[in-house]
């Protein structure tokens, strides 16, 4: 059970839940997204509500249910019984990745929809885990006679060669191809928790900035930064995202961590010229 820090800022509660990689609270720091645009959300509700589901899901199960008959009987529960699915009518909304708004409406993004199913899928015991497949997270399970890998938009069990399908468009597009070619099973490696919600806030990111919502955008980057001190990269962004809402004090730090711990990348010349417009366009 987690505690309540009623005196700490969102972000500082943020901070404090992914300042170690021991115990990573997934499921709890990812619930505290939805603060930046729902300052009301409660991430103590959503693991309150995420644990009835459970206490409903262990009732359904039989005695010494084997991890098969456990995986059917959860994807019963949550695709077909709990109606979870993706959602194909609005899939850049912001709300679906929002723990709290998808377990509202049911509906949601690939990843979101994945951190629930496995917080259930552990709780009965599942050896279950995230997967940060290229394009579209996926959910594994070991079981007996060898792996599933499952689509959280749907539920479905994916093949061998509907994975290698799914994941040609990324290797020409990557250059990962003939010689170059990595095994399927280098991208079906189990996603660590810091991995994993930082690609939740990428996701947001993204469609903030094909939005033009510089505010929400740097909110994002806000935590981006505070998951990934070192991901410089991100320092890059916000500064940028600062910078389109005019605000050079803010931009141009963020600016210059980048150039200063950045040696090897390919923009530098384009963000020292960035920031030299803004340091001219002081007064």
């Amino acid at each position: 059970m987690s505690l309540r820090f009623p005196s700490l800022t969102p972000l500082a509660y943020f901070a404090m839940l992914v300042q170690s990689d021991e115990h990573f609270p997934l499921l709890e720091a990812a619930a505290c997204v939805a603060q930046d645009d729902y300052p009301d959300a409660d991430p103590q509700q959503v693991l309150g509500d995420v644990d009835q589901l459970l206490a409903r899901l262990k009732r359904r199960l039989p005695a010494g249910a084997s991890a098969l008959q456990k995986l059917q009987w959860l994807n019963q529960f949550f695709f077909a019984e709990l109606g979870f699915a993706g959602n194909v009518n609005n899939y850049y909304e912001p709300d679906n990745s929002y723990l709290h708004a998808v377990l509202r409406t049911r509906r949601g993004i690939p990843i979101t929809l994945a951190l629930l199913w496995l917080e259930l899928a552990q709780g009965v015991g599942l050896k279950a885990q995230g997967v940060g497949f290229p394009g579209h997270f996926l959910m594994k399970v070991n079981l007996s006679g060898g792996q599933v890998v499952i689509d959280p938009f749907n539920g479905r069990s994916l093949g061998r060669e509907e994975l290698a399908e799914r994941l040609e468009p990324f290797r020409q597009v990557s250059g990962l191809m003939g010689e170059f070619e990595a095994p399927l099973g280098l991208y079906l490696q189990a996603a660590q928790p810091r991995e994993v919600l930082a690609r939740l806030l990428r996701n947001l990111k993204e469609i903030h900035r094909a939005q033009r919502d510089w505010a929400r955008m740097v909110a994002v980057q806000d935590r981006l930064v505070t998951l990934l001190p070192e991901s410089w990269g991100e320092y890059r962004d916000r500064g940028l995202a600062h910078a389109e809402q005019g605000d050079d004090r803010r931009a141009a730090p963020d600016l210059e961590i980048y150039l200063r711990h950045a040696l090897d990348a390919q923009d530098l010349d384009a963000v020292a010229a960035r920031l030299a417009d803004l340091r001219g366009a002081r007064p």
